[in-house]
């Protein structure tokens, strides 16, 4: 269709008088009405939207070249389920036809001016940019061929054609007007910027180029100048004329004026190459001061960049924190001084608050057909001629498509235009309201009036006053939702179905009318509307408890206060009704009810809440309430707060508190019996928890020190507990000690008031210590170490106190009053004496080893645990011998002797070993033991121990030989199964004397897995080498002639099989006359390492056998599973093809030489054989006949050496007769 023949009617253009400018269109308010709305598509029905903004087909662009990067599923636009709402306002500018080249219209979508020609398009290819300056008055247009034109926006006059800008046959990617209206930037497919300042002399208007940055140091793909707001104008930034660049790898900002300057680079660093650099200038306010701050982006990571002016003059770029997105950006946009807009690939808009990096809202424009400019960046119209590098960035870019201005977003799709604004804070919230989403609406306001929402808009004044805009928007909302709640009620039913509604709605609606303070508003209205519905009504009343308990709602009106109780009651939820009634300002409650409801369920916190807080009665509680709960309220009552919580009023404290002591030291109660005792109160307490009411007494007693009268009663009521206490039999021990506990605590204070007759103490000292009573032995002890631990020391004669003690076995409370009289060496006696205690140890070594003991007392301690020695090793020998190495190391001998002399066997032989232990384990010069002593711990482990005795024989070196062995001839008992070969030539000397048993032989055999014969050798070789020792070396153990003859017998008898060692080789000269043990050793040590290396060698010998056997094994199961191809389809010997049917009753054979023969043909030849494993083993007819041919005897042969060879080495083909239809395999 042509331009010029555009039908008014077809478009829906009426006609305008005056047509408002560009600006006034834009800054016109929100709130004005207007003859025509745009559409909203979040709430617009299907009917009304206009065909050419949905139901697309494709997302490719109309002029884009390969798009398959962005085809994908088809999404209807999803609404916001965030709590932030739905941000932006999607609008669609409808009846613009895709056909018109370019068209300006207003607001109101009429038509102004349409420029250009179908003859300009021929000419100049394609718009591919455009830019209109600050004031509206020019248009700025480039094209796809290189041509720039500059239009008049009043008269829609084409003002100037620019064909020399930048180098030719490079398309426009950019054209944009800075701040200056004489200077603009341009930049060309070949990666150049270009600066055009516009000149008007003598009547002509000129343009001059200058080049900025050229595209063989790096392809700019996007150029943004910083455009300043008219209230800015006076920014010392503005007068640089800031540019951004962003070329392939880096960002560069470069200033103007006065003279060109790079300001900053700042490298990508590694990004995918198909992702898109973006540039956006906003001014932000930063720490109260506003200044241009830039935003960039190449990939998922977008930067930011402040510049601001010092006081100095300097210019400074400094970088904030970056935003991280999981997407690919292709459009970024400042929409205000907070808010980001962001596109990625999949054409999902995302709005991102900066200073929280919050996502807000993610919305699909998808049905957009989004135009992108692929075929500008790729300069299809100038033959093609960019780099590969900018054609796949140009893949996604959309630069010209996506703009942003005064807080909207315009989107160009190949069918429609469309304009994203920011809401304002009443239209997101109506827009929830409208979709029925009543709780995310309340939300959604609630952060409106605390200020906590995001992207706000429409909220002006102080704060006070945007609360109560907001406040009543609330209100609207709740009256909605109450509505809504008794209207929606299912009316057929469970009644959990009913239940659960209104638990969904109700607390909602008392949580927000409680946030607002409007208790009027829940109890009057909502209330009220709520009562009609029973079930309502019992949500409601119990929803109040969990804020009535934190004290969010401490006045409730009385209709609702009866009926709560009423409910909750019925209920029978009784702990909730006392929840509520000791949180609730008692003014509303009805006391007759309360205090009646209280009895009769015994809900005594709130029955104490309601005599206290009601009737100021603190007494009458008391006679009621008995157990711990009276000894805490005593507690509180005594120190001035109120029971269970809160503070007794000031002017009744002291009320209160003599109230209380009065009722304590009553004689008999109100309804008192004939049979009742004297002082029943205190007794029942006492009975009751003794320590717990003796603490309540010593908190009164340190809160009322300078109170004479609170200091009288405390008196009286000690001296009431003693009597009732002390005279009486029917309380513990332990109840008795706590109260002189309590009164040792007391009296030990030096500012102490109280008085106790000294006579009472002794009382109490017979009584705990009395012999003649065993039970509560340890309770009783206890009971009075904790009495002189707090001072009662001072209240006893300490001779007849220590007296009494050592009768009753009190061993604590002797080492307590040693300890006083620093006489530690008697505290061993104690510790020894008393058999529930073990820690003798650490006291001795904590006394002998710290300081602050005198030498005198360390001493006495040191001869006392030498004393006693024997019954400390009988208590622990491993701490003994610690003891002994640390503190006793010279007196281990006489340690020794006097256990011997005692003839505790067993204990030396203990003491020997943890000694021994000790020494190995901390290895430490502090104790050195002699040779006598290893060899009497020998001869005590044959006795005692003898499985230890090896052991102890490879551990140490100390011994002597000679000596020792002569301490284990003395003992025959010891088993030789039960030796192990060592290293030390001890026991083996020991095994020569035992005449060398064959027995030894047959189990270092079986020990060494050593052949018999070998192990004979070896005990004759030692034989024989013990016998040409001299006898001053072994005195001990002779040998007869026939002993020596028959190991010098054998041992030559095995000269011939055995390689002899040097030992045994020179035992063979009847000259030789010498030995020693250490050739012995050398001998037997020798042995094992040949024994250790022949043992590796089998092992590896084996392991490299069975892995040649897997090999061959492996290679032959792939062979035998490998499926077989016949070369022809024919039998080779009857040379008719097989039959394919599956019915057929022939059978066929296949070689792993590829023949293939009928079953019957086969046999017919002769060429099979039956063999014991298998059915009939058959062998290929056509190459054994060739092998015969070549000769006959060596078939013969080659086939048997072939059986002969390994599984992997046989040649011969043989095959199993299977059916045609299964799987045929071979062996070969």
């Amino acid at each position: 269709m042509e331009i010029d023949t555009i039908d008014d009617k077809e478009f829906d253009i009426p006609q305008v008088d005056t047509p408002p400018t560009l600006e006034s269109i834009l800054n016109e308010p929100e709130d004005e009405e207007e003859p025509f709305i745009l559409e909203d598509t979040c709430l617009l029905n299907t009917e009304n939207i206009d065909a050419h903004s949905c139901e697309t087909s494709s997302l490719a662009s109309s002029d884009s070249g390969d798009r398959t990067h962005l085809k994908r599923k088809r999404k209807t636009v999803e609404l916001s389920t965030t709590v932030h709402g739905s941000v932006l306002r999607h609008s669609i500018l409808k009846g613009i036809s895709a056909q018109i080249v370019s068209a300006a219209v207003n607001l109101n979508q009429a038509l102004r001016l349409c420029l250009g020609s179908t003859a300009t398009g021929a000419e100049y290819g394609a718009v591919s940019a455009l830019s209109i300056n600050h004031d509206c008055t020019r248009l700025l247009c480039g094209f796809a061929k290189g041509h720039i034109t500059m239009w008049d926006l009043a008269n829609g006059k084409l003002l100037r054609t620019i064909t020399d800008a930048h180098p030719p046959g490079t398309a426009i990617l950019h054209v944009k007007f800075t701040d200056d209206p004489t200077l603009a930037v341009c930049n060309d497919s070949g990666g150049s910027v270009f600066e055009l300042a516009f000149r008007r002399l003598m009547g002509m208007r000129t343009c001059e180029s200058r080049c900025l940055f050229s595209g063989s140091k790096g392809e700019v793909c996007n150029v943004e100048p910083l455009l300043t707001a008219p209230d800015l104008k006076d920014h010392p930034i503005t007068q640089y004329s800031l540019l951004a660049m962003a070329s392939l790898t880096k960002i560069l900002v470069i200033g103007l004026k006065p003279s060109l300057k790079v300001w900053m680079t700042f490298p990508y660093g590694k990004t995918d190459p198909t992702s898109v650099p973006q540039l956006a200038w906003q001014f932000v306010p930063v720490q109260k001061v506003v200044n241009p701050v830039l935003a960039f982006c190449r990939g998922d990571t977008v930067h930011f960049l402040l510049v601001k002016k010092d006081e100095t003059g300097t210019i400074h770029v400094i970088k904030q924190r970056q935003l991280q997105l999981n997407c690919d950006i292709i459009s970024l946009n400042w929409i205000n001084s907070r808010t980001l807009v962001v596109m990625d690939s999949g054409e999902k808009l995302r709005v991102v608050d900066r200073p929280s990096q919050e996502e807000l809202e993610s919305l699909d424009v998808a049905e957009v057909q989004l135009v992108y400019n692929s075929s500008h960046f790729k300069s299809l119209a100038t033959g093609g001629n960019v780099s590969q590098a900018l054609a796949l960035v140009g893949e996604k870019a959309c630069y010209q498509s996506v703009c942003s201005y005064t807080g909207q977003m315009v989107l160009l799709g190949t069918k429609s235009a469309h304009i994203l604004t920011l809401r304002n804070w009443r239209e997101r919230v109506d827009c929830l309201l409208k979709q029925e989403r009543f709780v995310e609406a309340l939300s959604l306001a609630w952060s409106f009036h605390e200020g906590t929402a995001k992207a706000v808009l429409g909220l002006f004044g102080d704060p006070a006053k945007r609360k109560g805009v907001v406040a009543d928007k609330m209100i609207e909302i709740l009256f909605q939702y109450v509505e809504r709640s008794v209207k929606k009620c299912p009316e057929h039913g469970k009644i959990q179905i009913m239940e659960q509604h209104f638990q969904d709605m109700v607390p909602v609606m008392v949580d927000y009318c409680l946030q607002l303070q409007r208790t009027d508003l829940l109890f009057n209205q909502l209330y009220t509307r709520l009562v009609e519905n029973c079930v309502a009504r019992g949500v409601f009343l119990e929803s109040l408890e969990p804020y009535i308990v934190s004290e969010r709602l401490g006045c409730v009106t009385a209709p609702v206060m009866r009926d709560l109780l009423t409910h909750l009651q019925d209920n029978n939820m009784m702990d909730s009704v006392e929840n509520c009634l000791i949180h609730l300002d008692i003014t509303s409650l009805d006391i007759q009810q309360v205090v009646q409801m209280c009895w009769d369920n015994q809900l005594y916190d709130a029955m104490i809440y309601v005599f206290n807080r009601g009737m100021n009665d603190y007494i009458t509680p008391m006679e009621v309430v008995m157990g711990n709960k009276l000894l805490v309220y005593i507690s509180c009552s005594l120190a001035g707060r109120a029971y269970p919580l809160g503070d007794i009023p000031e002017d009744l404290v002291s009320q209160v508190k003599n109230q209380v002591f009065e009722f304590l030291i009553r004689l008999h109660s109100a309804e008192a019996g004939q049979e009742e005792e004297l002082y029943p109160y205190i007794r029942t307490l006492v009975h009751f928890d003794t320590p717990e009411f003796l603490n309540v007494l010593a908190l009164t007693l340190e809160d009322f020190k300078n109170d004479k009268q609170a200091l009288e009663y405390q008196q009286r009521i000690v001296d009431i507990l003693l009597k009732v206490m002390v005279e009486n039999s029917d309380f513990t021990p332990s109840q008795v000690g706590c109260l002189f506990t309590f009164l040792a605590r007391q009296l030990a204070k030096p500012d102490n008031t109280l008085f106790v007759n000294r006579k009472l103490f002794d009382q109490v000292l017979e009584f705990l210590c009395s012999p003649d009573d065993d039970t509560r032995h340890t309770e009783r002890q206890q009971v009075l170490l904790e009495l002189l631990q707090v001072g009662g020391v001072i209240q006893f004669d300490e001779g007849r106190l220590l007296g009494l003690a050592e009768k009753a076995e009190f061993y604590q409370i002797c080492e307590f009053l040693y300890e006083q009289n620093h006489l530690y060496d008697k505290i061993l006696d104690c510790y020894l004496r008393d058999p529930l205690r073990k820690v003798i140890f650490n006291y001795i070594h904590n006394l002998l080893s710290m300081p602050g003991y005198s030498s005198e007392e360390k001493h006495c301690v040191w001869e006392k645990a030498l004393l006693h020695i024997a019954e400390l090793v009988t208590l622990d020998p491993a701490k003994s011998a610690d003891l002994v190495a640390m503190h006793f190391p010279e007196e281990v001998r006489p340690i020794i002797t006097r256990l011997q002399v005692s003839r505790h066997g067993p204990l030396v032989c203990s003491s020997l070993v943890a000694l021994f232990l000790w020494q190995q384990v901390t290895n430490l010069p502090l104790l050195r033991l002699s040779p006598d002593l290893h060899e009497l711990h020998i001869g005590l482990l044959c006795r005692f121990t003898p499985r230890q005795l090896t052991d102890f024989l490879k551990a140490s070196q100390d011994y002597r030989l000679e000596e020792a062995v002569q301490v284990t001839s003395l003992h025959y008992s010891i088993s030789l199964s039960t030796l192990d070969l060592c290293s030390n030539s001890l026991w083996i000397c020991v095994i020569c004397n035992l005449s060398l048993s064959l027995s030894f032989c047959v189990c270092l055999s079986l020990s060494l897995s050593l052949s018999l014969s070998v192990c004979l050798s070896l005990s004759l070789s030692l034989s024989l080498s013990l016998s040409l020792s001299p006898p001053s070396l072994s005195p001990s153990l002779p040998l007869s002639p026939l002993s020596l003859s028959l190991s010098l017998s054998l041992s030559l008898s095995l000269s011939d099989s055995l390689s002899l060692p040097p030992s045994l080789s020179l035992s063979q000269d009847p000259v030789y006359g010498k030995g020693k043990l250490a050739e012995i050793q050398g001998l037997i040590l020798g042995m094992l390492e040949t024994f250790n290396y022949e043992q590796t060698l089998l092992e590896t010998t084996t392991s490299l056998l069975n892995h040649d056997l897997h090999w061959s094994l492996s290679h032959l199961r792939a062979a035998v599973s490998r499926g077989l191809h016949p070369r022809q389809d024919h039998c080779n010997i009857c040379l008719q093809q097989y039959r394919r049917r599956q019915d057929s009753p022939d059978d066929i054979i296949i070689f792993s030489c590829g023949h293939l023969y009928h079953c019957q043909c086969l046999q017919r030849k002769g060429s099979g054989h039956a063999e014991p494993r298998l059915l009939q083993v058959w062998s290929c007819y056509k190459c054994i006949s060739s092998q015969r041919g070549r000769g006959g005897d060596r078939v013969t042969t080659e086939t048997g050496r072939g059986r002969s060879t390994s599984l992997a080495q046989v040649k011969t083909h043989i095959s199993l007769r299977l059916h045609r239809s299964e799987v045929l395999h071979t062996i070969n």
